[in-house]
């Protein structure tokens, strides 16, 4: 099947939308991906990129067509200017375009109005269109940009349902989101519980199998690898440092990756004193992520309360159980249940430092039997929920592009 795949992020940046369409064209699919200039999570041009620069490419089979995009900056009106943007550009595009497909995918995260230059395409070629929601809206914007307007709030929703209506199946990265998505008045039927899964590379490793990294303490290693922005709430980790520091416990966070919070972090441990128990690590190549894992005794998930955060089960949780690391999250809803279900870890509620500082207290306690009995429950809790054929064969059977269907 020809598939347009419709994501304002796409390589080099680092989502899974990368993996899914590399795995597609193996099953034999022909994929374009329509993006934006690559920019997140820095807010300007990635080297080599540009308005002139490197426009179209081809990645693992997939070929890529950059649209004309503003960066998205360090503040609320430069994202809003590169959310807009994408969505001109791809007016446009989607207008004007002389390349024909069978399918339309649209992988959803922030902002949801990415989806409609796939929307506009779908409906002036008569194909259908299929999205991926991983962020929910108009939530996920009240809270990057504090709106609270009732008339752009309505206006927000009305094109949130045109997107949900023009759309064949919706799939949702976690189970919450289809209650929600329900309630706006969309059909069970078409809704479609499809979890993230992890790539090939994140897997268990033994410590003889990594080259040495900046986990450089005998203290007991808790990581962190992903976007430092300000939803994942990690200012806990620094109210928790402060009371490991007064308990002298012998604990320390490892934060890998960059982000908009990521300064404010910096500035506060610096204030603080807590360079003994938080260390920041720069953004790594996601293949390298399962040696730090490796080298971890627990690696963190958290998420700062708010609408959604209940409702959102994050790619990362999926990277963690696929590399058999035992997990500590400070978070509610869905992540502290798949955790606790798991059996992979343990969840504290969102926002309480002193119940973390106490969860890493009992941690470090803990006997290597039940540490192995963890990460034994890791893996095998990944294999059962999110294997990545397993999801990809669905999938497949959901958008009807499987080769033996007979309506292809």
């Amino acid at each position: 099947m020809r598939i347009l795949v419709i994501s304002q992020y796409y390589y080099p940046e680092q989502f899974r939308i990368n993996d899914i369409c590399k795995e597609l064209v193996k099953r034999g699919h022909r994929v374009t991906v329509l993006t934006g200039i690559p920019n997140y999570p820095e807010g300007k041009y990635y080297k080599g990129y540009g308005f002139f620069k490197k426009r179209k490419d081809i990645k693992d089979g997939v070929d890529i067509i950059r649209i004309p995009i503003i960066p998205r900056g360090k503040n609320s009106i430069m994202l809003m200017l590169n959310y807009i943007s994408f969505v001109i550009s791809g007016f446009f595009w989607s207008k004007f375009t002389r390349k024909k497909f069978d399918k339309v995918f649209i992988y959803e995260v922030s902002p949801m109005f990415q989806a409609l230059p796939g929307i506009w395409y779908a409906k002036r070629k008569k194909i259908e269109s299929y999205i991926y929601v991983m962020d929910l809206w108009p939530e996920s914007i009240q809270l990057v940009t504090n709106i609270n307007n009732k008339t752009i709030l309505g206006l927000i929703n009305k094109v949130v349902d045109y997107i949900y209506k023009n759309c064949k199946k919706i799939f949702t990265s976690s189970e919450s989101f289809i209650e929600n998505i329900h309630k706006r008045g969309h059909t069970r039927e078409k809704l479609v519980f499809w979890p993230q899964y992890a790539e090939e590379f994140y897997r268990p490793l033994n410590i003889q199998e990594c080259s040495k990294n900046e986990l450089d303490t005998n203290d007991f290693k808790i990581v962190f690898a992903g976007n430092i922005g300000y939803a994942q709430g990690l200012d806990i980790v620094i109210d928790t440092g402060k009371i490991l520091k007064e308990k002298n416990v012998k604990a320390k966070f490892f934060l890998i990756g960059n982000g908009r919070a990521k300064e404010e972090l910096i500035k506060a441990v610096d204030t603080n004193d807590l360079q003994d128990y938080i260390k920041f690590i720069d953004k790594q190549p996601a293949e390298k992520i399962p040696e730090y894992y490796a080298n971890a005794d627990m690696a963190f998930i958290t998420l700062k309360r708010n609408l959604i955060s209940d409702e959102i089960l994050p790619a990362k949780l999926q990277s963690y159980f696929a590399c058999g690391v035992p997990i500590l999250g400070c978070a509610d809803g869905e992540i502290k249940q798949v955790i606790e279900k798991s059996k992979a870890g343990f969840c504290v509620e969102s926002g309480n430092p002193e119940r973390l500082a106490e969860q890493i207290e009992k941690c470090i306690k803990l006997t290597p039997e039940e540490f192995a009995q963890m990460k034994k429950s890791s893996i095998e809790f990944y294999k059962r929920n999110y294997e990545k054929q397993m999801l990809l064969d669905k999938l497949e059977k959901e958008m009807k592009i499987r080769k033996d269907d007979k309506n292809v």
